[in-house]
């Protein structure tokens, strides 16, 4: 069996990670910007759940309340070559990579100013030049995209890494286990990122899936490291995610880790037994103890990095800038009827050359 934290060069203090050094390097106008970061976040998801339920939207709405230190923790890791992919549950990543709220709330709102065009809604952000692929709505259909834009980056000799996220309840799909198949044969920088919230919809995991020790621990049949965080800590998040991002820049090699999680809300907003699945009081002690929010709020106030003034002023402008999101995305037009036929195809209709003449990057 290999140790969860593979490399004893990089370990740290299990008690405290903020002794890591990708932590030890932040400035305190840094955290504050990740505070900012996952603020914005939980401002967004409340605006578009508010708007859900008035009949402004159509469709999903898989909300990432309880879950912003992951997607923020490991945006922040990003380079230049690292690249992100994730399921339905995209809000938060999206926002962390830098996608603006309008585009993204104009997306739910099925306006043409969004991110996607109107076409894609919840599930399907995408920002190529931020190196975010994008929401995918097929469970665990994105492990094997994960798997295949990390082997884009090893066949051009780049220095970078696919982050491939998905639930818990994506590990029992076969496609996932190709893919795992595939990166530890290939040696592909991929690092799968299984954000368990301890439910696969409205089954919980004790009853979707068998496993030892861990979902992360399956990986161990691939021959690939695998390790088990703590996510609502963001210095845990970053320690041990940098380790994996060094693996795949430096060795070229596969990472799987689990990432344990809470979602506030049910699956999505639409999920009428939320609350019936989950005891109410479950719910509330993980709001009340484990909000990532909240606990990265008390680390930062303990360290003398952070006010209380500040804090209600971020929370301000994030509640104002998701309300002005939300106002830019009722003011926004709808697709036309003939723009259904557009955006099918990005070659053809970019008219690149592998759309002209059917050679890809592989090609050459």
């Amino acid at each position: 069996m290999k140790p969860s934290v593979a490399d004893p060069e990089h370990h740290v203090d299990p008690t405290d990670f903020a002794l890591a050094s990708v932590n030890q390097s932040l400035s305190p106008d840094t955290k504050i910007r990740l505070l900012r970061d996952m603020v914005r976040i939980r401002r967004f998801e409340q605006t578009a759940g508010k708007h859900y339920e008035a009949g402004k939207m159509g469709g999903f709405l898989h909300r990432y309340d309880g879950q912003e230190s992951i997607a923020v923790g490991c945006a922040s890791l990003m380079g230049q070559h690292d690249h992100m992919i994730t399921a339905y549950r995209n809000h938060g990543h999206a926002l962390a990579v830098g996608m603006s709220m309008n585009e993204c709330m104009a997306e739910l709102f099925g306006r043409a100013t969004g991110c996607s065009k109107g076409k894609g809604g919840s599930m399907h952000f995408f920002a190529p030049d931020k190196n975010y692929w994008g929401g995918h709505g097929i469970v665990g259909g994105q492990t094997p995209l994960g798997a295949g834009i990390a082997y884009y980056l090893k066949y051009k000799g780049l220095t970078g890494s696919c982050m491939c996220f998905m639930g818990d309840g994506a590990v029992n799909q076969g496609a996932y286990h190709e893919s795992l198949n595939l990166a530890g044969l290939f040696d592909l920088p991929v690092i799968y990122v299984i954000e368990n919230n301890g439910y696969s919809m409205g089954t919980s995991q004790a009853r979707s899936s068998v496993y030892k020790n861990c979902l992360a621990y399956r990986a161990d049949g691939y021959d690939i490291v695998w390790d088990l965080i703590n996510g609502w800590d963001l210095y845990e998040v970053r320690a041990k995610m940098a380790i994996a991002v060094k693996r795949a820049h430096e060795e070229s090699r596969p990472t799987v880790v689990e990432i344990n999680t809470y979602r506030h809300y049910g699956h999505s907003v639409s999920d009428a037994k939320a609350k019936v699945y989950r005891a109410e009081d479950e719910i509330e002690r993980y709001k009340q103890h484990f909000d990532p929010i909240q606990l990265w709020r008390q680390r930062l106030t303990t360290e003398g990095v952070l006010t209380e003034e500040t804090y209600q002023q971020i929370d301000r402008e994030a509640k104002a800038e998701a309300n002005a999101a939300a106002d830019f995305a009722d003011a926004s037009p709808y697709p036309q009827v003939e723009d259904i036929t557009r955006d099918v195809y990005f070659e053809v209709d970019e008219f690149t050359e592998a759309g002209r003449t059917g050679r890809h990057f592989f090609n050459d």
